[in-house]
């Protein structure tokens, strides 16, 4: 196997478990140096348990590749700078950035608490910006002083920020505000050698089963995909070659984009569009009276939204 990664620094938050554990393991593979960073704690963020970071670790180092665990919470902007620092140390540079780390506390919004909403907001949404604040400022730095860059920031997005999911308004807001965020980096530091891109995984996680029941059955068992498609269309594992992809020089031309991945399917989603206006005649502002009309037009002609469940279905197809 060609290890494109060879000599590359990588940060993947949230690689003890799930998504992350799959795609730090392929980035490893191919070559990365990485840091394995996980709280390891339960789908709610509670708790703190070293384990799943140390034995992602001991995985790597088994197959032949460098790795450090690493357990700081993405929340603290302190503690942010000190998983890049510690990559800088430890290997000497940071080249990619995968921020990773998520949770979920899901509640219909008549009964979520303030807690609820601040603590998913501050792990997805601050945890992205923490780590990504630091990361750009080491890239500008390291380019300003005349030295080559070629970072890359891989967020993660969900359908549950883009589709939109009940009793996810917490978690839903969290992820549509990462995709805001990332395209707007994505503009910041093209001038550094930065890339950012946005992944829209779909995949059987402790957050799509165990955390999120309704999505539970149309997530299937492994076996049963398996046994059907000769793959497990909704492993966790899909998503991993589009990071370790886009981690790449090769993608070095690929940014400000949002890639959604379900087994073998792969799509580009594309931001907030606008209609054909209707144009008021004569000339001037509309008046209530008058709008309710033309507005009622616009969303009759509005094509529907997309679905979970059509996604899925059509990748099973």
């Amino acid at each position: 196997m060609a290890k494109i990664l060879e000599g590359k620094v990588v940060i993947v938050t949230g690689a003890g478990r799930g998504l992350g554990r799959e795609e730090v393991l392929l980035l490893a593979k191919h070559g990365a140096k990485v840091i394995v960073n996980d709280m390891g704690g339960s789908h709610d963020g509670k708790g703190e348990f070293h384990g799943p970071a140390d034995d992602v670790v001991k995985e790597i180092k088994e197959m032949g590749g460098e790795a450090a665990p690493n357990y700081e919470s993405v929340t603290d902007f302190e503690g942010a700078k000190r998983i890049i620092d510690q990559a800088i140390n430890t290997f000497g540079k940071l080249d990619i950035l995968v921020n990773n780390a998520g949770i979920l506390r899901d509640k219909m919004i008549f009964n979520m608490e303030e807690s609820e909403f601040d603590y998913v907001i501050a792990v997805h949404l601050k945890g992205t910006f923490n780590c990504t604040r630091h990361a750009t400022n080491y890239w500008r730095a390291e380019s300003k002083a005349g030295k080559p860059v070629s970072g890359r920031i891989i967020n993660t997005t969900s359908d549950a920020g883009l589709l939109y999911n009940v009793g996810q308004s917490n978690y839903g807001a969290a992820k549509a505000g990462i995709v805001a965020f990332t395209l707007i980096v994505a503009k910041e530091v093209a001038r550094y050698g930065v890339t950012a891109n946005v992944v829209v995984p779909v995949a059987r996680t402790r957050l799509t089963t165990e955390a999120t029941p309704s999505l539970a059955p149309m997530m299937g068992k492994k076996e049963d995909f398996e046994k059907r498609y000769g793959y497990d269309v909704l492993g966790p594992e899909a998503m991993a070659p589009l990071v370790v992809y886009l981690a790449s020089d090769d993608a070095k031309d690929i940014t400000g984009q949002v890639i959604r991945v379900v087994g073998g399917n792969l799509w580009l989603m594309h931001s907030w569009k606008s209609s054909e206006p209707v144009k008021r005649t004569p000339k001037g502002f509309w008046n209530p009276e008058e709008i309710g009309t033309p507005l009622k037009e616009l969303v009759a002609k509005a094509p529907p939204r997309e679905e979970l469940a059509g996604i899925i279905m059509g990748a099973l197809s």
